[in-house]
């Protein structure tokens, strides 16, 4: 995507306001190999600025573990699709600059944004895992989520 906006600031308050708004949000959830993620999507209107086609996103993340063994988020990858179709593909080590290690029964939540050039989009990932205790290596699937922001008149999702 050209001229690529910078991420959106989440700031220690912009947290707590997102805690507030989790029971309204829209809630995307998926599980693979007992792993559940679950996705909550928030529009950043205070950091948007449709005129100039900066359009702002918050997505809370819950990864749960239901198996056996501790695994390790080691990195992940995104395909972000805007409005108009155009794909980035997002690579890197673990989240919000952390590669945790999640034992069994045990959740990790993390908040992080997305900013596009389009009133909406989709995204959708795989996180990277590692079983430290056997070395095995697996994917756990991020559910596809929509981007729906009050400037469009039709909700992708």
């Amino acid at each position: 995507m050209s001229q690529k906006p910078s991420q959106p600031y989440l700031s220690t308050e912009s947290e707590s306001i997102l805690a507030e708004a989790m029971d309204n949000a829209p809630q995307f959830s998926q599980t693979t190999d007992d792993v559940t993620v679950t996705v909550r999507t928030f529009w950043l209107e205070d950091q948007s600025s449709p005129e100039e086609n900066r359009f702002a996103w918050a997505y809370h993340i819950s990864i749960e573990n239901e198996r056996a063994e501790s695994f390790q988020l080691v990195s992940r990858s995104w395909e972000i699709v805007d409005g108009l179709g155009r794909t980035e593909h997002v690579h890197g080590e673990g989240v919000v600059g952390e590669q945790p290690i999640i034992s069994p029964q045990n959740q990790y939540d993390y908040t992080s944004g997305a900013m596009l050039t389009t009133p909406i989009g989709i995204m959708k990932g795989v996180y990277h895992m590692l079983e430290p205790s056997s070395g095995k290596r697996f994917d756990v699937t991020i559910p596809a989520f929509s981007l729906d922001s009050p400037h469009h008149t039709r909700l992708v999702h």
